[in-house]
């Protein structure tokens, strides 16, 4: 019997080698199921994954663009009298696309252009601002100043000789300042305007560049203290001339019928709107200003502050701003404030219950949809975040108050003065001390000046000291002399505000207080009642007197519009009180910045939103 073979046959070493491959096969599979598995594992269930659920403002949600709209002297009830005939896509868009606070008050006086404008981008009163008001007595120098006055620098684009305009005088940093800190001067910061002040202050310290129009030569102009010439943008803007287009233009009413403003702001020609000849004008529809002249010139330019004309220039000198130098386009975030100034000329003119003041009010809304569309075209207003108020607001015309059965009465600066220094002289003065000089003298421009300006008196610390007279005793027996003039509603004194004798719930006190810088504030403050108003002549002679007016603590002056709209705020009304000093804290905690160096102001976290708005689907 033949040996068995333990070789496999044919077949079954086929039937093995195909278990093999199979076994192989599951062993592969299996392996890749598994490295699916972490795979997934590690994807989904990722401890960080968590964190992104929820998305957070992160510096890539950061506006691409800050612009900061100023209307000056821009009540906030003009939002209530005349906002259901603002158009969709200006004020009105700003309505209903942003957050509005509805009682928004500065807290501080006087309620002023230059501090005003201090404020918004500092988050500071004047009390750390030190701008106190546009113009006041510096105690140092002996003369009488201007918020942004720089005689060290020349200025650019404007007469020859004149001497520039800067910030030095603001003591605190801005969001601007902040901003290019932060990212090491990436970031373009440009203020435009028609005054001086209100271009430079919002801009800060470290801006690239401060704008405003020349009453001199119909030109924009800036100061070497940005740069020793301008920009070839802004040389070919110059080149237009585009003021003189406007010489002899008639201003006429926006709309056509002259019901809703007989209806809203009363008749036009009225005794109140008592303009005086160096004016040029009427007071009366239509206003055909050419400042006396048959051509254009530094008359004209001057008239034409007082027209919407003098905003239509400043939109158009924005939209080349934010063309030719990129705004929004750079990889750090970019601002601008642009502060329309002609609202703030009208209603000195004519008063905030005029037909003129109505007219301005629809027209800078128009004004300000042309600059928001451009916005949209050029940077994406959903990359863009938009602020939105005014510097002070206006007291009615005085003689208007007073047929309203409201106690307006109008009082000129140098019968408060002549009313204490004569009580000064009984009280004080003898044969060998005639107490005649124990209110400073200063030096402005050519001429000499007694010191009294924004209701402060400064006092004359060397006649006192020379004739024994105690400095507070003679504060308190200015205020008391300044109690008896009619109007005067109280007085406050450099020992009681640097000892902050003050009650916070005073608010008139407070608002003092925080209008109070002791190198450059005076020596007794004069507050009057409401709608009484203390007026003091132009420095300028061929400036016209003013009409009506602002400065005081009371509400007609400081409740101004507050709107922030953007894709960080949530839209709606806000009933929470507030203050343009919020404003600055909460750009730079939108931007993610240290805030300005003297903010005091609180962010409005009630309408700021947490996270990404959600995004509607594709096709939606």
């Amino acid at each position: 019997m033949p040996a068995q073979s333990n070789s496999p046959t044919e077949g079954e070493f086929l039937k093995l080698f195909r278990d093999q491959s199979q076994m192989k096969n599951r062993r592969a599979k299996s392996l890749l199921i598994a490295l699916l598995l972490l795979f997934f594992v590690f994807v989904f269930y990722s401890p960080a994954q968590p964190r992104r659920a929820t998305k957070r403002i992160t510096n890539d949600a950061r506006p691409r663009l800050i612009l900061l709209i100023v209307v000056d002297q821009f009540r906030y009830d003009y939002l209530t009298r005349f906002g259901d005939m603002f158009t969709s896509r200006g004020i009105g868009r700003l309505m209903r696309d942003g957050a509005s606070w509805t009682d928004a008050n500065f807290d501080s006086v006087p309620t002023t252009t230059a501090p005003g404008h201090a404020v918004f981008m500092t988050g500071a009163w004047p009390s750390q601002t030190g701008i106190i008001a546009n113009e006041w007595y510096e105690p140092d120098t002996g003369k009488k100043v201007k918020s942004i006055t720089d005689d060290s620098s020349l200025a650019v684009g404007g007469k020859e000789g004149e001497k520039g305009k800067s910030p030095r005088r603001l003591l605190c940093s801005t969001v601007g300042d902040e901003l290019r800190l932060a990212n090491r001067d990436q970031s373009k910061v440009i203020g435009i305007s028609t005054k001086d002040r209100s271009a430079i202050l919002p801009a800060g310290r470290r801006a690239n560049a401060a704008y405003w129009f020349s009453t001199d030569n119909g030109n924009m102009m800036s100061s070497a203290y940005y740069f020793n010439q301008l920009p070839e943008w802004v040389t070919r803007f110059n080149q237009r001339h585009m003021a003189d287009k406007f010489f002899a233009q008639p201003w006429n009413r926006i709309l056509p019928d002259e019901s809703e403003y007989l209806k809203r702001a009363g008749k036009d020609d009225v005794p109140w709107e008592n303009l005086d000849k160096s004016s040029s004008d009427t007071n009366y529809f239509p206003h055909v200003i050419t400042g006396g002249l048959n051509a254009p010139g530094r008359m004209f330019y001057k008239g034409l502050d007082y027209t919407p004309f003098a905003n239509d220039i400043l939109v158009t000198f924005a939209e080349e701003a934010i063309t030719n130098e990129k705004l929004g386009a750079h990889d750090a975030p970019d601002v601008l404030s642009v502060s329309f100034s002609a609202n703030d000329y009208v209603g000195h003119r004519f008063g905030p219950y005029s037909q003129e003041a109505m007219d301005m009010t629809l027209r800078v809304d128009r004004q300000i949809a042309t600059l928001l569309d451009f916005v949209d075209a050029r940077v994406g207003l959903q990359n863009t975040l938009v602020v939105f108020t005014g510097d002070h607001g206006a007291s009615p015309v005085p003689e208007q108050a007073a047929i309203m059965n409201l106690p307006g009465r109008r009082y000129q600066k140098l019968d408060l003065l002549d009313f204490v220094e004569a009580g000064l002289k009984k009280r004080y003065g003898r044969k060998d001390r005639p107490a005649n000089d124990y209110v400073r003298s200063f030096a402005n421009k050519d001429e000499t000046e007694r010191g009294i300006i924004n209701g402060n008196f400064y006092l004359n610390r060397a006649a006192l000291a020379r004739d024994g007279i105690d400095v507070d005793e003679c504060e308190r027996v200015v205020g008391e002399l300044a109690m008896q003039m009619p109007g005067a509603a109280r007085y406050f004194t450099r020992a009681q505000l640097e000892s902050k004798s003050i009650s916070p719930t005073d608010v008139v006190a407070r608002r003092v207080l925080n209008g109070f810088y002791a190198q450059r504030s005076g020596d007794v403050i004069v507050v009057f009642e409401p709608y009484n108003i203390l007026f003091d002549l132009p420095d300028d002679p061929t400036d016209p007197r003013s009409t009506a007016t602002h400065g005081s603590p009371y509400s007609y002056d400081t409740h101004v519009p507050l709107i922030i709209m953007g894709r960080n705020f949530s839209p709606g009304q806000y009933l929470q009180p507030a203050t343009p000093a919020d404003i600055a804290p909460t750009l730079a905690n939108v931007l993610q910045i240290q805030a300005p160096s003297c903010s005091i102001g609180r962010i409005l976290s009630e309408a700021m939103r947490t996270s990404e708005p959600k995004r509607p689907p594709a096709g939606d």
